[in-house]
């Protein structure tokens, strides 16, 4: 997949000593069987309308209809739980023992699949949230609670018993939760989503590594472009055509892998690893 001057180009950069971040989005996900959620099969009904996810995943429908939101999440969550780490996110986990410090993992997903491959909290910034987790909405303090294992990922029109919906209440001060989630009438800030953090780094890159994302949102476009104006190396990895496979091409050295990543990363490891 790999051709020799697209090696060659990873060979120079570890050899460069530079700073390599990785960006991903749900195209890494998916190939573990993790849907969009965006398309048809992202929507809950709630009475007898059906509602997409733009609608549930907002700070309004959530002080509309708790309950629902709840339910739609915890769906997703026994979705996500149930899928499993590809050859991508192991790829990923090499990757980061190979750079060690010189690396950097930006995640949009919000499925955990990277900690659960073996990435480090340390070098993960999910900017996205993440679904195992809840935290107060009354905002009594930031703190993240896991969410309880007695919670059930429940079926899609399912619904929670009286004692498990009491489970999901501030330890703190007795409130409700809401879901660790960057919902779509928020906005990104630094205390819960890295956005200074994610920025700053991106001022450090030397190689972005974009894989599965088409730049439908505003932290990880800035993130890249913050990387292509610095005169950085971008590769892009993605089954479909994008906007950073465009920007990727026009970056000295960078390059579009028009491929899925859980054979594209492998390859890209095993060149880093040549080297060592």
């Amino acid at each position: 997949m790999l051709d020799p001057k697209q090696m060659d180009t990873l060979t120079e950069f570890y050899q460069s000593a530079g700073q390599i971040t990785v960006l991903t989005g749900a195209g890494i996900s998916a190939e573990s069987g993790i849907p969009t959620f965006r398309g048809k099969e992202g929507y809950w009904q709630i009475g007898s309308k059906n509602y997409q996810p733009h609608e549930i995943a907002t700070y309004r429908m959530f002080s509309r209809q708790p309950r629902e939101v709840w339910k739609w999440y915890l769906f997703r969550r026994g979705v996500c739980r149930q899928a499993e780490p590809n050859a991508g996110h192991l790829a990923l986990v090499q990757m980061e023992r190979l750079f060690q410090n010189r690396f950097l993992l930006i995640t949009q997903n919000v499925d955990g699949l990277h900690l659960r491959a073996g990435n480090s909290l340390d070098r993960t910034y999910p900017i996205h949230g993440d679904i195992e987790f809840m935290r107060c909405a009354d905002e009594c303090s930031s703190a993240l609670y896991p969410i309880p294992d007695a919670v059930p990922g429940i079926p899609r029109n399912g619904d929670l018993t009286s004692e498990q919906w009491a489970l999901l209440t501030c330890p703190r001060c007795g409130a409700m939760t809401r879901p660790h989630i960057l919902w779509f009438d928020e906005y990104y800030n630094e205390e819960f989503y890295h956005f200074e953090s994610s920025l700053q780094v991106a001022t450090k890159t030397d190689l972005l590594l974009v894989v599965g994302t088409s730049g439908a949102t505003n932290l990880p476009n800035q993130v890249v472009q913050r990387v292509y104006h610095r005169g950085g190396i971008i590769i892009d990895v993605n089954i479909e055509p994008n906007v950073f496979s465009r920007l990727a091409l026009a970056t000295p050295k960078g390059f579009f892998l028009h491929a899925p990543s859980s054979e594209v990363l492998p390859q890209i490891v095993e060149c880093f690893q040549q080297v060592c």
